[in-house]
């Protein structure tokens, strides 16, 4: 749901201000941890500190700037990311050449040792199933007429509950 274009920039922003303006619970979260449940004025300093927190000023930007001035923004922003996007690519673009090396070296030393330690563990996992299984049968044996009392129970109880008058005549 889009909310409505304010006609007047507030000189001061708060979460309330936030939320009747349909500002999402995670943007009003953040602002709140940054300026308070009070806000803070829109000041050039404050709106550095949000986007460095990462406060959506677009989203900001499209709720209080008129046509012309929203325009302007759009067009300084939309160079900005244009710029980001070139070179953020190029950085993935060598990140990857240089990790992918490095992937398939860690991959190629870590297979023997993953599959020495898979080995061990099954070894592990089969003792220790070989150790606990009389004492599990055990609990079991102990445990299954108390088990099957206690469920006896809750499903009378249940019935009782549900069905009030019956459990009455029942008694008769």
């Amino acid at each position: 749901m889009m909310a409505m274009k304010s006609t007047k920039i507030p000189a001061k922003i708060t979460i309330r201000w936030l939320e009747d303006h349909g500002a999402c619970s995670d943007q009003v979260a953040l602002f709140g941890r940054i300026f308070g449940a009070d806000g803070g004025e829109l000041t050039p300093e404050n709106i550095v500190a949000a986007a460095r927190a990462g406060l959506d000023l677009d989203w900001f930007a499209k709720e209080v700037l008129a046509a012309p001035a929203l325009a302007e923004y759009e067009r300084v922003t939309d160079q900005a990311l244009a710029e980001y996007e070139r070179v953020t690519t190029s950085a993935l673009a060598e990140y990857q050449r240089v990790a992918a090396p490095a992937w398939a070296e860690y991959q190629r030393v870590a297979a023997p040792a993953w599959a020495e330690y898979e080995r061990v563990k099954a070894q592990a996992w089969a003792e220790y199933q070989r150790v606990t299984a009389p004492a599990l049968a055990e609990y079991q044996r102990v445990t299954a007429p108390a088990l099957a009392e206690y469920q006896r129970v809750t499903a009378s109880a249940l019935i009782a509950a549900l069905w009030p008058a019956q459990e009455e005549s029942r008694d008769e």
